[in-house]
């Protein structure tokens, strides 16, 4: 269910709905393993002729995904099918009777790829090179089941390519890594990040740095350990004061325990703008994971200075030392950090190009108006 926007996949959909729904009919199914949110029915149905919600129950995905050990699917595939949804998401076509079908994540896939109807897949991420990553850092025990699932994947989105009239993704390093030889025919469909509710503060700054995000996804725990473990040290040998804010719902077990009186970890909050404009310095050094970081934009659009890694910055394509401050190794970003928090004037100027970069590139209307043309041609 696109809301509350607390994942990047939710944001994506959510503001694609807005955007769409200004030249379209719109009819959601959404698949669904949590109760929906109190205000989801309010924040959707003025972009929405009607909606469908598919529930799950974790007794019935615990027994799909144990039958799914010998079987071929993807177990992120398997968690979100079954063939009582599949019956109603038929049913809800041959009601609707689109002129199109629009499936978000190669998780949906399995509902209507083999349906005769113009259908998009939107990618969104090359979730096998997201996997391989992982692989590589992953504990002893998780390598047999993340190898698994990455050969896995990798099948999976060959066999969905083939299943869909168009194909979406994030970012041009994404498409390329797409697992099939056609791939330089996904058309690339950016996020982009709502520049009316984000926007600066004034706000006093009583933290340096802040990090966000889905605090229970991987790549987002690995870099807050790395933050706080790696960089932070070389950062308070000379600025022993420096706070941390760790931002962002469903924190794992792994970010409770960053806590300190130097690191506060927030947990959900209902309104992420004040604790951005709480910080002097936006940081993200992710070592993993794929796609567009929207928080990122959302800094930018904040009027952060950010810092980050050459990874996220693939998708994002700002020119570093310019727009964005890259660090490839703790030394650099600590280095990066020091500087920004000591030279006001440097801090503003970087701060301000990278305001003006999202301002230029990355408004959801024109990202989705590209979008519209793409799903009716």
């Amino acid at each position: 269910m696109p809301y509350p926007l607390e994942k990047g996949d939710k944001l994506r959909a959510f503001y694609q709905i807005r955007e769409l729904a200004k030249y379209h009919d719109l009819y959601l199914c959404a698949l669904s393993d949590q109760p929906v949110h109190p205000e989801a029915l309010a924040k959707l149905q003025p972009f929405l002729k009607d909606f469908q919600v598919i529930p799950f129950g974790k007794i019935h995905i615990t027994l799909r995904l144990i039958r799914n050990i010998i079987g071929r699917k993807p177990f992120q595939v398997a968690y979100f099918f079954s063939q009582a949804g599949k019956k109603r998401v038929k049913e809800y076509i041959e009601k609707v009777k689109p002129d199109h079908i629009f499936c978000q994540l190669i998780r949906t896939a399995e509902y209507v790829k083999d349906l005769e109807i113009d259908k998009t897949i939107d990618f969104q991420d090359v979730f096998s090179k997201g996997l391989q990553r992982r692989l590589e850092i992953a504990p002893w025990y998780l390598k047999p089941l993340l190898a698994t699932e990455y050969k896995r994947v990798c099948s999976y989105e060959r066999e969905v390519f083939d299943a869909f009239t168009k194909r979406t993704i994030i970012s041009f390093p994404d498409r390329d890594l797409i697992p099939h030889p056609e791939n330089s025919s996904i058309h690339v469909i950016p996020n982009g990040v709502d520049t009316d509710f984000f926007h600066p503060l004034a706000i006093e700054k009583d933290h340096e740095l802040i990090f966000s995000g889905n605090m229970g996804y991987a790549p987002n725990i690995n870099g807050a350990e790395y933050l706080v473990s790696e960089i932070m040290p070389l950062v308070w040998t000379r600025m022993p004061e420096a706070k941390v804010i760790l931002a962002g719902a469903n924190p794992a077990p792994a970010i409770k325990a960053l806590a300190s009186d130097k690191v506060k970890v927030t947990g959900w909050v209902d309104d992420m703008r004040p604790w951005y404009a709480r910080a002097k310095v936006f940081i993200a050094p992710m070592q993993i994971g794929t796609g567009l970081q929207n928080k990122v934009l959302e800094a930018m659009a904040m009027q952060l200075p950010v810092i980050t890694s050459p990874l996220a910055n693939q998708a994002l394509k700002a020119k570093p030392g310019n727009e964005l401050l890259i660090g490839n190794n703790p030394s650099d970003y600590a280095q990066h950090i020091l500087s920004l928090l000591s030279d006001h004037e440097y801090s503003n100027k970087l701060s301000i190009r990278g305001f003006n970069f999202v301002m230029e590139h990355f408004q959801w209307s024109s990202i989705c108006r590209r979008l519209e043309k793409i799903i009716t041609a």
